[in-house]
C-alpha cells in the first residue's frame, strides 16, 4: 500500500519526545486523515483519535491497535466543553502509559508517548485558545502526550495558529498528489495524470468518466466552496464566488485580465471583489491567479493574473471534454499540460522554507516565460 513521503516524517515525530503540537494542513481529499490513521495503526502508537464532524462525536471501542477511535454518532455540535472532556480522557491514558513505563524492569525507551489527534479541529469555535491552555498545562505537568491537529480550512487554521499557538507548533503541509506519487500508487501515465489530476479517491472511477466527474464535483468542489471557503471568510456573493471558480477553471493556463473577467461574470461588482475571490480560492488549495513577475511589488499586483488550477482534475471535471476528446483538441490539451506543470510548481513551492513564489512573465505578444520561480531576492 502506497505511503506518501510525509508518513516517514510523522512516524519520526511521534517517536520523539514531546516538543511541539504537530499541525497537518492541506486541501480536502489529499490524504491527511488516511496518513495519520495508517501511521497510528502501522506503528501501534497508543492514541485517541477525535474525528470532529458536523455532529458531536461519541465513543466507540478501541481499534485492534489499541487506538481509541472517536467518530460522529449524532447529537449537538462539538464545543469547548466537549473538547476539554476528550482531552482529559486522553490525559488519563497518557498518565497510565507513563506509569507503566516507570515500573521496575520496564524499558521506557520502548514505550512511545500517547498521541491525541484532533481531526477538523477548526469546526470548534475558539478552538485555538482552548488548545493553548490545555497544551500549556500539559507542558507544566511534564506530561508525555503528543497532540496532532488536522484541518482542511487553511485560513481558519492559520488564524488559530498565529493568534494563540505561536511558537507551540510544527507544521506539516500536505498538497495535491504529484505525478510521481500517482504513477507509483496507481500506475497511470502522464497523459492520464494531466487529465485526471492528483486526487487518489477518484482513481477508482476513471473508467467511468461521468461518475468520476460527479465525484470531483460532489466530493471536492462543492464542499470546498460551500463549506470551507464560506467558513473562512464572509462572502457577500456566494454565487459570484462559484462563477469565478468556474471561469478560472475554463481559462486555467491563460492570462485573463480582471476587466475581461468582469465582462464574463454577472453581477461581479468591481475588480477588487474578483481579486479577493481568487485569493480565497487559492487559500483553499483550488486555484491560483499568478502575478506577472516584476521587481516592484506594485507592478506585480497591477498585472493581469495567469490562472492555474492547483489540480487539473478541477479543470477537466468542469469541462465537457472526455479524456480522448481533450487530447484531440491540441489547444485545450496544451493548456491542460501547462496547468499541470504550473500546479506542480505551486504545490512543490509550498514545501520550501522559505517558500518559493511562482510568477509568469510577458513582454508584449512575442516574449513570454510560462513560469518564474523567486526565492527571497
Amino acid at each position: 500500500m502506497y505511503e506518501r513521503p510525509q508518513a516517514k516524517t510523522l512516524t519520526s515525530r511521534l517517536a520523539e519526545p514531546v516538543r511541539q503540537i504537530l499541525v497537518i494542513t492541506g486541501p480536502r481529499q489529499v490524504g491527511k486523515t488516511t496518513l495519520v490513521r495508517r501511521t497510528l495503526e502501522k506503528h501501534r502508537f497508543p492514541s485517541r483519535y477525535l474525528a470532529l464532524d458536523e455532529l458531536a462525536p461519541s465513543m466507540v471501542g478501541p481499534s485492534h491497535s489499541g487506538s481509541d477511535m472517536v467518530v460522529p454518532r449524532g447529537g449537538s455540535m462539538p464545543d469547548l466543553a466537549w473538547l476539554s472532556e476528550q482531552w482529559e480522557r486522553a490525559r488519563v491514558k497518557a498518565d497510565d502509559l507513563a506509569a507503566q513505563a516507570a515500573l521496575p524492569g520496564a524499558n521506557r525507551g520502548d514505550s512511545p508517548a500517547y498521541v491525541l489527534v484532533l481531526d477538523e479541529i477548526q469546526k470548534i469555535a475558539d478552538w485555538s485558545a482552548a488548545v493553548k491552555g490545555l497544551w500549556d498545562a500539559d507542558r507544566a505537568a511534564g506530561r508525555s502526550m503528543h497532540v496532532v491537529i488536522l484541518g482542511s480550512a487553511p485560513l481558519l487554521m492559520q488564524q488559530g495558529l498565529t493568534e494563540s499557538l505561536a511558537g507551540r507548533f510544527e507544521r506539516m503541509r500536505m498538497t495535491h498528489w504529484s505525478y510521481q506519487e500517482m504513477n507509483q500508487a496507481f500506475d497511470i501515465d502522464w497523459r492520464k495524470y494531466a487529465y485526471f489530476g492528483g486526487y487518489p479517491g477518484g482513481m477508482k472511477y476513471i473508467h467511468d468518466e461521468i461518475r468520476w466527474k460527479n465525484y470531483i464535483r460532489d466530493a471536492l468542489i462543492e464542499p470546498n466552496i460551500k463549506k470551507d471557503i464560506l467558513m473562512m471568510r464572509r462572502v457577500e456573493k456566494p454565487e459570484l464566488l462559484r462563477n469565478v471558480f468556474e471561469l478560472a477553471c475554463l481559462y486555467s493556463g491563460q492570462e485573463l485580465s480582471y476587466n475581461k473577467m468582469l465582462g464574463e461574470l454577472k453581477d461581479a461588482g468591481n475588480t477588487t471583489t474578483v481579486a479577493n475571490y481568487l485569493a480565497l480560492l487559492n487559500e483553499a488549495g483550488l486555484l491560483a491567479g499568478l502575478e506577472k513577475y516584476a521587481n516592484q511589488p506594485h507592478r506585480r499586483r497591477a498585472s493581469s493574473p495567469k490562472l492555474i488550477a492547483h489540480n487539473t482534475a478541477l479543470m477537466t471535471a468542469m469541462s465537457t471534454y472526455g479524456f480522448e476528446e481533450a487530447q484531440a483538441d491540441r489547444t485545450y490539451w496544451g493548456r491542460l499540460v501547462e496547468s499541470a506543470v504550473g500546479a506542480h510548481l505551486i504545490n512543490s513551492a509550498i514545501h520550501r522554507t522559505p517558500e518559493y513564489k511562482v510568477y509568469y512573465w510577458r513582454n508584449g505578444h512575442n516574449s513570454e516565460v510560462d513560469f518564474v520561480l523567486a526565492k527571497g531576492e
